[in-house]
C-alpha cells in the first residue's frame, strides 16, 4: 500500500497527467487483452480477431456487446487517431524511411488495450519510445546576390531514425513502469500479422511475368492528366513499375533501395526485412523497391513535376492493404468486379492494381518483385475502389 500511495501522491503533482495516465496502465483492474489475445477455442479466436479489427477498422458492434466493452474500443481507436498524428510528424523528419503506424499501434494495443485513451502529450510520448533523432551533414548551395557567386558549404541538421525493436521494448517498458513480457511480444507479433500480413504476401499459385525493361527513372510522360491521381495513371504507373522490374521490400514505396536506406529499413522491420537481407542485397539493392500498397501510396505519393515520391503527400495516407481496403466505400466480392481498370484486388494482407484484360499488377514478395498476373489464379477475394484515388 506504501508503493500505491506514493504513486497515487505522484500522480497529484505538477506531471499529474503523465503519470496519471502511466499509473493507469500499470494499475488498472480492467486487464482486457488477456481476454481479447489469450481466449480458448473457435469462439475465443474469432472474438479476438473481431476486437482487433474493431480497433484497426471502425468495425460497429451491436448493443448486445457490453457497453464498457464498446467503450474500451472507442478510447482504443481514438489512442490510435493520436498515434497516427504522432507517428506522421515523426515521419516528416525521417530520411530512408520512417515509423511503422502498424507496428506502433499492435504494441499500444498489446500493452495498453483496457486503458484510458491517451491524451496527445502521452501519445507523443509513447511514440517517441520507436525513434531517435541523429545530427547529420549535408552540403548546401549558398549564393551571394551582390557578388552573383555561388558557393557550398557543410550544414548539420538533425533526422528521426527508427529504434531496434528491443530498444522500443526497452523504452516502452521504462515509460509504462512495467516489463514487456514475452506474451506481450507474441500478442504484438500476432496483431502485426493480422493486420499487416506476411511478408511474402504475394503467396504462391499463378504464372509470374517480370518486366523486361529496367530502370531507376521515374516518367511521368506516362501520365494522362499528372495533375489529379486518377485510376487510368494509376494504371499507367503501375505498368511503369512492373516494365521498369522494379523489385520487393517490406515496406518500401518505389523508392531507389540504397544501403542507408535498407539499413534503416532492417531497423524498422528485422524480421520482415532483416530476415530476408541476402536476398534483398542479391536482387534489389540499387533498383527501386516497394511493397504491395506501397506501390499504390508510391503512385498517390508521386510528384510528376519533381519527378520523386514524397512521403505522405497527395491526401495519400501511410495505411496498409486491409486498411485501405476497409476504407473503400465500394467493394464486393471479386466474383462481382466490373470491368474497371485502376480498380485494387485485394485478400487478407495482400493488394495488387487491376490493369484490364483479366491482369493484376501486384508487389508480389522478395523472391519475385513486381510481377503482372492472371486475375483468376491469384485468389484475390476482393474488388474496391481505392479511396484517394479518382473512377470519374
Amino acid at each position: 500500500m506504501t508503493a500505491l500511495a506514493k504513486l497515487g501522491a505522484a500522480a497529484l503533482s505538477d506531471n499529474r497527467e503523465t503519470i496519471g495516465w502511466l499509473l493507469a496502465a500499470v494499475l488498472s483492474p480492467i486487464i482486457l487483452v488477456t481476454v481479447v489475445l489469450c481466449s480458448v477455442g473457435e469462439g475465443g479466436e474469432d472474438h479476438n480477431k473481431a476486437a482487433i479489427s474493431a480497433c484497426f477498422y471502425g468495425v460497429s458492434y451491436t448493443e448486445q456487446v457490453p457497453r464498457e466493452f464498446r467503450e474500451h474500443i472507442t478510447d482504443m481507436q481514438t489512442a490510435f487517431s493520436r498515434l497516427d498524428s504522432a507517428i506522421q510528424t515523426v515521419n516528416e523528419n525521417a530520411e530512408d524511411g520512417g515509423l511503422d503506424a502498424t507496428r506502433v499501434k499492435a504494441v499500444f494495443y498489446a500493452l495498453c488495450f483496457g486503458e484510458d485513451a491517451p491524451s496527445r502529450r502521452e501519445a507523443v510520448q509513447f511514440v517517441g519510445c520507436f525513434y531517435t533523432t541523429e545530427t547529420r551533414t549535408r552540403t548546401v548551395e549558398v549564393t551571394d546576390d551582390e557578388a552573383g557567386e555561388t558557393t557550398t558549404e557543410e550544414e548539420e541538421y538533425t533526422v528521426n531514425v527508427p529504434v531496434s525493436t528491443e530498444a522500443a521494448y526497452a523504452n516502452a517498458a521504462a515509460l509504462l513502469g512495467r516489463e514487456v513480457t514475452d506474451d506481450d511480444r507474441g500478442n504484438v507479433e500476432k496483431i502485426y500479422a493480422m493486420i499487416a500480413g506476411t511478408a511474402d504476401s504475394g503467396g504462391s499459385g499463378g504464372s509470374w511475368l517480370r518486366g523486361a525493361d529496367p530502370s531507376v527513372e521515374l516518367d511521368a510522360s506516362v501520365l494522362t492528366a499528372p495533375d489529379t491521381k486518377n485510376a487510368a495513371d494509376l494504371v499507367a504507373y503501375a505498368e511503369y513499375a512492373w516494365r521498369s522490374g522494379w523489385g520487393y521490400v517490406w515496406g518500401s514505396y518505389g523508392n531507389v533501395l540504397t544501403e542507408a536506406s535498407l539499413q534503416s529499413l532492417i531497423r524498422q522491420y528485422p524480421e520482415m526485412v532483416g530476415g530476408f537481407e541476402s536476398v534483398i542485397r542479391a536482387k534489389w539493392l540499387g533498383g527501386r523497391t516497394t511493397d504491395c500498397v506501397g506501390l499504390i501510396k508510391s503512385y498517390g505519393w508521386f510528384d510528376p513535376d519533381a519527378l520523386t515520391i514524397r512521403y505522405g503527400t497527395n491526401g495519400m495516407p501511410d495505411i496498409t492493404a486491409n486498411a485501405m481496403y476497409y476504407a473503400a466505400t465500394e467493394s464486393g466480392p471479386v466474383s462481382t468486379m466490373p470491368e474497371i481498370p485502376g480498380l485494387a484486388v485485394w485478400k487478407d494482407g495482400h493488394i495488387g492494381v487491376y490493369v484490364g484484360g483479366g491482369y493484376v499488377i501486384e508487389a508480389s514478395g522478395t523472391s519475385k518483385g513486381v510481377v503482372k498476373t492472371k486475375l483468376a489464379e491469384r485468389g484475390f477475394t476482393h474488388w474496391l475502389k481505392i479511396p484517394y484515388i479518382s473512377y470519374e
